[in-house]
């Protein structure tokens, strides 16, 4: 394929997984889905897959919250992934691409929303004034759409000028700052796991985590097998629950007045 349906392909993805205004939370714009699909377009799954995992690590937590808006996942995602594919890059080469291109993504996004939402907001009130309910949907997904087009153009663009730019940038950046970023690369998803762990490590699970360290440590079970044996065992564990759960019985009361 040429870069222009390359970039095409790019758009239309970050048409879709922009649209949850008509899809729902589907989460479908996160890196790990997004980077997945961009090195399926460009022929690579597997580097498309590891470049997304380092990128969530790296967006995780960044949801927006009222009127604060994180640098955007979309774009990060699919043209950091794209472009270091394309490049010849690695992990650490969509790492460098990813948070800048997802905070000026983010700058243009604020613009979006500061100067062309409100016309679709002074619409749908109008609209509501007068009980019109068809125009009312027709600026929700107008003002989604119009969003959804802004990440495709920024996402077609952004492949096709930074094609060239990236391989010029790649080669005036140091190697030692390249090596540098190689390790970054490594540490973040064992930075990523630790996170995990410590939300998830407790008095209550400590002994199934060790349990699950025994069980590919001494018996070399893969992990599929650990997955299954404690789905398994979940199973087992909430029916015991269940049979030890206390039933209040009703008695009978006798009245003899």
């Amino acid at each position: 394929m040429n870069n222009l349906t390359i970039a095409i392909l790019l758009g239309l993805i970050a048409f879709i997984v922009q649209s949850e205004f008509a899809l729902g939370t589907s989460l479908l714009s996160r890196p790990i889905i997004t980077a997945s699909l961009a090195g399926l377009v460009l022929g690579d799954l597997q580097a498309g897959v590891m470049m997304g995992a380092s990128l969530e690590l790296a967006f995780m937590g960044m949801f927006s919250v009222g009127a604060s808006i994180p640098p955007d996942p979309v774009s990060a995602g699919i043209l950091g992934a794209g472009l270091a594919i394309q490049v010849g890059g690695g992990v650490e080469t969509a790492l460098l691409l990813g948070m800048p291109i997802a905070t000026l993504t983010l700058l243009l996004e604020n613009v979006y929303l500061i100067f062309v939402l409100p016309l679709f907001v002074r619409s749908a009130d109008k609209a509501a004034a007068q009980g019109n309910s068809k125009k009312i949907a027709i600026n929700h997904f107008g003002a989604g759409i119009g969003l959804s087009l802004l990440k495709t153009i920024v996402v077609m663009a952004g492949f096709l000028v930074g094609n060239q730019t990236v391989s010029r940038l790649l080669e005036l950046i140091p190697d030692y700052v390249q090596h540098g970023l190689e390790v970054a690369a490594g540490i973040i998803p064992a930075l990523g796991f630790a996170m995990l762990a410590e939300l998830l490590f407790n008095k209550k699970v400590a002994h199934f985590f060790f349990l699950g360290f025994f069980l590919i440590g001494y018996l070399n079970i893969p992990v599929t097998g650990i997955a299954i044996f404690g789905f398994i065992l979940v199973i087992v564990l909430l029916g015991l629950k269940q049979n030890h759960t206390p039933t209040t019985e009703g008695g009978t009361l006798d009245d003899e007045f």
